[in-house]
Formats: structure tokens, sequence, C-alpha cells
């Protein structure tokens, strides 16, 4: 029923804000990240936990699976992506046994933040880009008044193994491919990419 509730609310309050407007006319994917090259840094909230996260401080100790998301407000979600941010959550554990972290990132501000974690019993960390600067570095897009989804997997020293970028025929990455590619780099197999 919560799922339900939180893809149909009628109250649009929170969505006339200047990051709406800003994000509001679409521009595509244009992230050209190349396979064993490191991605761009950076230092965000992360609402979850209530720390700040510093993707640096994964480099030489853990492989990382960022998952920007689309939220529109703490009662608007992407109904594309609403049930992949469901079943990250729900397989987070198996990311982390994998040695691998998931953090999902959002353009949401922390109060609406706190109220996603809270509303969906969010385990993962949810890290708030209320800015867009993390979502702008990593160039993923933008549509109708919220940064697009995309996926990256970095392996231990930071470097691309894997991407995916939205389209309309896979806005996001299916969670099992995810898994996949997560238990590839686990096992130092051959390169995970493409």
């Amino acid at each position: 029923m919560l799922k339900s509730i939180q893809l149909t609310s009628t109250d649009f309050r929170g969505l006339l804000t200047p990051r709406f407007f800003k994000n509001f006319l679409p521009f595509p994917a244009t992230n050209q990240s190349y396979y064993e090259v490191g991605t761009p840094d950076f230092e965000l909230p992360d609402i979850t936990n209530g720390r700040r996260v510093h993707l640096r401080d994964y480099r030489g100790k853990q492989p990382v699976l960022l998952a920007f998301t689309r939220i529109f407000t703490e009662k608007q979600y992407c109904p594309l992506c609403f049930p992949h941010i469901v079943q990250l959550n729900e397989q987070y554990e198996k990311f982390q046994e994998l040695g691998i972290e998931v953090l999902m990132i959002t353009s949401t501000d922390d109060r609406q933040s706190k109220i996603v974690v809270r509303d969906l019993g969010l385990k993962l960390p949810l890290l708030s880009d209320s800015e867009c600067k993390v979502f702008r570095a990593y160039r993923v897009g933008q549509a109708l008044g919220a940064p697009l989804p995309a996926q990256f997997l970095l392996d231990i020293q930071g470097k691309l193994r894997y991407k995916h970028l939205f389209s309309f025929l896979e806005p996001n990455a299916p969670t099992e491919l995810l898994l996949e590619k997560a238990q590839n780099l686990a096992e130092a197999k051959t390169p995970v990419g493409g």
C-alpha cells in the first residue's frame, strides 16, 4: 500500500522549487567516462546514517555502486525509478556480502530525503545532492524537473568498471545485472564493462 500512496500523491506543493525549474528542460545523458578510469570525486550528506560521505574515502578500501535516482519530492517518485529504489534496498545486503557499498544519490533536499528514508525504510545510504552538482559532474542528464537516473560501478581503486545511463528502453540497469557485475568484480574476473 505504501508504494502506491507514494507514487500517486496529489500534493504537488513540493515541486515548485528552483531545483525543479532548473532541471525542467530535457538534456540527455552525455557521460563519456571510460572504463578503467577514475570518476569525479564528491562529498555529500548521507541522510540514512547521519554522516558525510567522501567518495575518495572508499578508494583502496571498497568497490562502490553509485545509483543516481530520480525522486521529485518526498511525495512524488519517478514511476520508472521507484521499483529500482525498492529493489536496490531489498538487495543491499547481497551487495554488502560481495564487499560492494551502494550509494544512492537523490536530488531531494535533506528534509525531503529524511522522509524518503523513513517512508521506504531505506537501509542503504541515501545521499542528498539538492544542488545537483554531482548529477551534473557525472553528466547523467535531466528532464521535467529532476536529473535522470544512472548507475556506475567503481572498483576498489575508484575506476569505472560498468555504467548504465538512462534510456527509454531501459531507464535503470536491472538489479540482477548490477549484482552480476558486482559478483564479477568481487571475484576479480575479467573487466565487467559493457
